[in-house]
């Protein structure tokens, strides 16, 4: 395993013996506190519908404007079609610190996220909006989204009972926190140099930030206007590349959870090059958090880092670094 990005392997890890578990918890610990980043193979996700959800999303981005406009999204919590134009559209939050954007991010994306609902109107408004597919014009986005967010989440559970076992915790942990775990399928698309044309000074497919909730899960493709991850080490660098591996990186949820011990990934997306004017690239990229209403309480010493973070409402946390903020009496209360 790579000292920065480890690769670990599911299935070998579930099939392991406690031995062979603690040699890649040893590792994978350390890259998490360091980076915030892994590679994972054995993971069980065909590669068929990865390849079905990134042409049907292709698909969807190759429509006229007119006929995605009906499914744009007018509110960063929604589920819809993110366009991309000068000053249009929400996206993720820049990191703490960082100097506003002087022109919007190279990329276009569709969210979709869970079906569940509670019934009540505040809940479900921002914790599980009503997912908006095209099925008039793509039927097929729909089928490829559900196919694929169910490996998603079988995924993210197993994630959640290894990351609990290499902290020494209960097994269930993390999953028994995430029963109704509120999550965002985004289908991210990174058009050519060519279809943007100019790029202006400082401007990225996507700009450094450190994404919200517990971690990510992302199927990407690799480019020369790809993916780079920070860490004090190295700096900014271009991570290893597996074709059939998914990447896993921490969120600001479990960095506060293990109070510091673990970062968030701090990581970007570079602009579209001109050594590859014709490069485009289409990501899937699943944000998992929790339930919404746990309360995210960083853990005591040894487990936790020590860093003295405070408690946070899980969903609250992240709606609020959307810049949504609800009253003190709505959601969660």
């Amino acid at each position: 395993m790579d000292d920065a990005i480890p690769t670990v392997d599911l299935g070998a890890w579930q099939a392991a013996s406690p031995e062979q578990r603690q040699h890649t918890a040893v590792a994978l610990d350390r890259a998490l506190r360091e980076t915030g980043m892994f590679l994972l193979e054995g993971h069980g996700v065909p590669g068929a519908a990865m390849d079905d959800l990134r042409a049907r999303g292709r698909e969807f981005f190759a429509l006229p404007h007119d006929a995605k406009s009906p499914y744009a999204i007018g509110a960063s919590y929604e589920s819809g079609w993110l366009e991309r134009h000068p000053g249009g559209g929400v996206g993720v939050p820049r990191e703490d610190g960082a100097e506003p954007a002087t022109a919007p991010d190279l990329h276009e994306s569709f969210y979709a996220g869970p079906a569940h609902r509670t019934g009540d109107e505040v809940t479900d408004r921002y914790c599980y909006p009503p997912n908006r597919w095209p099925d008039p014009v793509l039927p097929g986005l729909r089928r490829a989204v559900e196919t694929y967010t169910d490996h998603m989440c079988r995924v993210a559970h197993s994630l959640n009972e290894l990351f609990a076992q290499v902290l020494g915790l209960p097994e269930d942990f993390f999953t028994r926190r995430a029963a109704r775990a509120t999550w965002t399928q985004n289908v991210s698309w990174y058009p050519s140099l060519n279809e943007v044309g100019t790029v202006a000074n400082g401007q990225m497919r996507n700009g450094p930030h450190t994404d919200l909730g517990t971690f990510t899960i992302l199927s990407r493709q690799q480019g020369v206007g790809g993916l780079q991850a920070w860490n004090e080490a190295e700096g900014w660098f271009a991570p290893p590349y597996r074709p059939d591996a998914l990447v896993v990186n921490l969120g600001d949820l479990m960095e506060r959870w293990t109070d510091g011990r673990w970062r968030a990934l701090r990581h970007r997306v570079l602009a579209p090059s001109p050594s590859a004017p014709d490069e485009e690239l289409l990501s899937l990229v699943f944000f998992f958090e929790s339930d919404p209403d746990t309360l995210v309480e960083p853990l005591a010493p040894p487990v936790g880092g020590g860093a003295g973070m405070e408690p946070v409402l899980a969903r609250r946390s992240v709606l609020e670094k959307l810049g949504v903020h609800l009253d003190a009496t709505q959601f969660p209360a």
